[in-house]
């Protein structure tokens, strides 16, 4: 996914593209772009380990095999020098430690996330209850349009399908900033069909990029 940074101006594209959807409906528009989603050590540490139970194994019918012994207290020693070795170097390259977790855990917990921020930022606090969060987890590759409920009961889940698909090849092509824009488009189009702006209505959330 991307990998190169959001410039001040991409922030003002994201806004200004906010602003402009905003214009025409009563819904609310929110973006939340996070360079990951958790810090992995603990997960990356249980399947490191259970590699290295899997591989110690192999080892000790490999060298029963070949006719050959190891005493037992210089094999525990070597396996705690060796899961030593992989702790300190988890501890110390952080970017790793995704790599050895499973895309369905990471998936997770990118979802875990964008859930969360959907709360944090008040996003479920609209007035009509019409708040959507477009979030994009970049080191899972992962993103998610989440609808509040006054938008689920006439949008269906396809229509946010086809909103995360395209904003994921355009990230995929490190066109991050570009698919956020295209997303809110896309997204502010469904909410002006359903939800028109109205007479009175606020601005009830900031038009702006977050990044975490």
């Amino acid at each position: 996914m991307a990998t190169r940074p959001i410039s001040p101006e991409d922030h003002e594209r994201i806004a200004d593209a906010i602003r402009a959807a905003e214009s025409k409906t009563d819904g609310e528009i929110y973006c939340v772009v996070a360079h990951a989603s958790d810090g992995y050590f603990f997960p990356a540490a249980f399947m490191a380990m259970l590699g290295m139970l899997v591989v110690s194994l192999a080892v000790g019918y490999g060298l029963e095999a070949w006719w050959l012994s190891i005493r037992l207290p210089h094999f525990v020693i070597a396996e705690l020098l060796a899961v030593a070795s992989v702790l300190i170097l988890l501890w110390a390259l952080p970017a790793l430690r995704i790599h050895l977790v499973p895309r369905r855990l990471r998936y997770q917990a990118a979802h875990a996330n964008a859930m969360k921020q959907f709360l944090a930022r008040n996003v479920h606090r609209t007035t009509a209850r019409t708040g959507v969060l477009v979030f994009v987890s970049i080191a899972e590759r992962y993103a998610e349009v989440v609808a509040d409920s006054g938008i689920d009961s006439r949008v269906g889940q396809h229509v946010w399908d086809g909103v995360v698909r395209d904003l994921t090849a355009h990230a995929g092509d490190d066109r991050l900033a570009e698919g956020l824009v295209k997303a809110i488009q896309a997204v502010g189009a469904v909410l002006a069909e359903h939800f028109p702006v109205s007479t009175g209505d606020s601005n009830e959330l900031d038009d702006h990029l977050v990044e975490i």
